[in-house]
């Protein structure tokens, strides 16, 4: 009898699992709450949510209405950290998170420091970091910020530090970074300089018009006659072999020019 007892105890517990559905959302509080549409259950007897977790803690939230706010800082819980919600529900409903981005990263970051030593090496520090997101340098050539290299992101909220080695053009340079949070919503730093004694190179067609010479390394784009990117690169030397007769623009170091295949 005892048995026959214990068999059925685990047999309703099991049904009550399968009764059952979880909503999972994780991210990092990014000092908003999240809220929640409930409604009724199926059978209409009571609401569709029984029980909110964040990591693993039942919340003292009152989820017994049509809509209710999961409240973070009742938890004591900083911007930054990282969270699990598990809302527990009955499976013949299902409520509804209605701001799950509320936890998924943003460009937060504040920087404390950045500059750029003689060796070309940019260093920055930051705090206030909500989720790791990279990092992008980019250096401002030809009108334009130009995107030269990537550094994850620590995504701590006290201090972060970083360094990234540049290749720099003759003359001024100018470097950031950005990151770009949830929404594709951008952040950038401020810039800093750093001035090369690097000579500044020069470029030739070859005898058969099928490639550019240039006398050092460097960075390169080839646009068409309609502003379109047909070529880019790091180098030397630009093979223009299967380009077709016309006019073209020419971007390299940090300079702005054209040229013609005939």
């Amino acid at each position: 009898m005892k048995k026959l007892l214990l068999l059925s105890s685990l047999s309703l517990v099991a049904m009550s699992n399968a009764l059952a559905g979880i909503i999972v959302v994780e991210g990092k509080y990014q000092d908003k709450n999240l809220y929640v549409q409930n409604g009724y259950a199926g059978n209409g007897v009571g609401f569709c949510t029984y029980e909110v977790t964040i990591n693993g803690k039942t919340s003292t939230d009152e989820v017994n209405s049509s809509a209710f706010e999961i409240d973070f800082p009742a938890f004591a819980i900083r911007p930054g950290t990282p969270v699990v919600v598990e809302i527990r529900h009955k499976d013949d409903c299902s409520p509804k998170v209605l701001n799950p981005e509320a936890l998924k990263p943003k460009a937060t970051f504040e920087v404390i420091n950045i500059n750029i030593d003689n060796k070309g090496i940019l260093n920055w520090s930051t705090k206030n970091e909500m989720g790791s997101l990279p990092y992008v340098v980019e250096q401002f050539r030809w009108n334009k910020w130009i995107p030269i290299g990537e550094v994850k992101g620590g995504g701590s909220m006290e201090s972060n530090t970083y360094s990234f080695q540049t290749t720099s053009h003759s003359g001024e340079n100018k470097f950031r970074v950005k990151q770009i949070g949830y929404g594709d919503i951008p952040k950038s730093s401020s810039s800093v300089t750093f001035t090369s004694a690097t000579g500044q190179p020069t470029f030739a067609l070859n005898k058969n018009a099928t490639a550019i010479d240039f006398s050092a390394e460097t960075m390169y784009e080839v646009f068409d006659a309609y502003g379109n990117v047909i070529k880019r690169g790091f180098g030397n030397k630009l093979d223009i072999a299967n380009l077709s007769k016309g006019s073209y623009y020419l971007c390299y170091d940090n300079i702005m020019t054209d040229f013609k295949k005939k």
